[in-house]
């Protein structure tokens, strides 16, 4: 099938071999020698177009504000970037950015094809149904927030307080963490859950058109007046230019806006939410936002932390979107998820948050051949994973063991065992076997560190049988919820029935 491709690339001799590549195998391609035209070209087809090529190996390297703006163009569009050798960080901006995929130049004819085919599947795909870069409709609670951890439990709570006032919100956070979801929950939990929710985000408009979307001109109604009555969420406030800016202190003080060409202020009712990945305050002392504005909007803050500072949530929303998504591609039955690939998942660090692990989760439910997601199926991830494994931080080492509530289980056993092994008595079991029956070993039998999802199956197991089945009990003590225990029991392939008869 016939698809439109369009081809963002300053180098002349590689968008003709490029496009003759594409061509040769039936599609058309548009092309574009700077990021401004092929904003233009797909701006003008953007209904047509099925899959961009963004180059990012030469010049200035990956525009930061590109893949944002085609998606506010066509969210439903896969962008795929392609890069230098070696330019592991352009990689991984491209995907925080939300990219489908990238391709390291010079890219194999087969390569490129096979990328924009997978692209086209999504494509596809998403105009039957919801891509996950396409903003949220429709209403969306706080019992849509994954909340297994701490942090996550706080932002929600945070967030039914927020609701039953009008004050402004702002959520802070790195790109991706589900600052809109949070957004979109504080609004239909509050009394303005009947009138619109819309949203903006100034790090998609170019800096000359934001005070124009933002507050209309010229009888043309803005995203202010579009808002009346209900929330105006403000994604990327920090990119919001001085007039802007000042338009906007002019609202927060009086509640109106004084327009070029209106005789009359335009009055607004509309509750203000805005949401930033910087550091507002270092915003405010180099000059790069006002002082003033600063203090009106920063009155109920909000920090949502990064998906890799709470491990606890990545299980949770690995299932919660394949469940999703195997719904949506109407599959007979939801996708069971391996072991090793949810132990990949889980370990990778996220630099897009959980638009990205979205974003992967989505591209592995379309493109699988079989009844379970396996580690194979997620490429992307695994060639991040052996890029930079030999040089994780210790500070994300610290974190992540002081996130996982696995590994504090197991600091916590191997003390017993130690305890256990220097002949010191250790507390009472409460049944009588071995104290090294309590040891979960933390390495397989080549010494390599054994996977995160083997550990907790046999955690899981262990818990069942020490407290006997009973399932408030392992759920307590775990520290999960019962319905997350019957899930996990499920994917372990534990009779709920009868748990000890599965038990370790």
């Amino acid at each position: 099938m016939t698809a439109q491709i369009l081809l963002i690339d300053e180098d002349a001799a590689e968008r003709r071999s490029m496009k003759a590549a594409i061509e040769a195998h039936g599609h058309a391609v548009h092309v574009a020698d700077t990021a401004h035209a092929g904003l233009d070209a797909f701006r003008r087809h953007r209904d047509a177009i099925s899959v961009v090529l963004v180059d990012a190996a030469s010049g200035e390297g990956l525009d930061p504000s590109i893949i944002p703006m085609l998606t506010e163009i066509n969210p439903a569009v896969p962008v795929i970037v392609g890069i230098a050798e070696g330019a592991t960080e352009t990689a991984v901006n491209a995907m925080r950015a939300g990219a489908f995929d990238f391709l390291v130049k010079p890219i194999a004819q087969e390569r490129l094809i096979g990328a924009i085919e997978s692209a086209l599947k999504i494509h596809r795909t998403s105009l039957q149904g919801r891509t996950p870069r396409r903003a949220r409709s429709g209403s969306v609670s706080f019992t849509d927030v994954t909340a297994a951890s701490a942090a996550m439990s706080r932002v929600v709570e945070l967030g039914r307080r927020a609701a039953q006032s009008t004050i402004p919100v702002m959520l802070e956070g790195e790109a991706g963490v589900g600052k809109e979801l949070i957004a979109r929950a504080i609004h239909v939990a509050s009394d303005r859950s009947s009138r619109p929710f819309v949203g903006v985000n100034c790090n998609a408009i170019s800096p000359a058109q934001i005070e124009e979307v933002l507050f209309g001109s010229d009888g043309l109604t803005g995203k202010l007046s579009e808002a009346e009555g209900g929330t105006l969420f403000i994604e990327e406030i920090s990119e919001l230019p001085p007039a802007g800016q000042m338009r906007l202190l002019e609202l927060v003080q009086s509640g109106e806006v004084h327009l070029a060409g209106l005789q009359r202020p335009l009055k607004a009712n509309v509750r203000l939410i805005l949401a930033t990945n910087k550091d507002l305050i270092e915003e405010v002392k180099s000059g790069r936002f006002r002082e003033d504005l600063y203090y009106r909007l920063n009155v109920f803050p909000i920090t949502i932390a990064s998906l890799r500072r709470r491990k606890e949530d990545i299980p949770h929303l690995i299932r919660a979107f394949v469940e999703r998504f195997s719904l949506e591609q109407r599959l007979p039955r939801s996708l069971h998820v391996e072991p090793s690939a949810l132990a990949l998942l889980t370990s990778f660090d996220w630099p897009g948050n959980t638009r990205q692990l979205e974003n992967a989760i989505f591209r592995a439910v379309v493109l699988a051949e079989g009844t379970s997601l396996r580690e194979a199926d997620f490429p992307q991830i695994a060639a991040q994973m052996s890029g930079h494994r030999g040089a994780s931080s210790a500070e994300s080492q610290a974190a992540a063991q002081e996130q996982s509530p696995i590994a504090r289980v197991q600091a916590s056993l191997a003390e017993r065992a130690a305890a256990f092994a220097g002949g010191q008595s250790a507390p009472s079991t409460g049944f009588g076997s071995a104290q090294s029956a309590n040891v979960i070993v933390s390495t397989d039998e080549a010494g390599n560190v054994r996977k995160l999802a083997e550990i907790e199956e046999e955690l899981i197991r262990f818990a069942l049988k020490f407290y006997r089945g009973q399932m408030s009990q392992v759920a307590r003590k775990l520290g999960i919820g019962r319905s997350t225990l019957y899930r996990k029991l499920k994917d372990y392939g534990i009779d709920p029935d009868d748990p000890q008869k599965d038990a370790a």
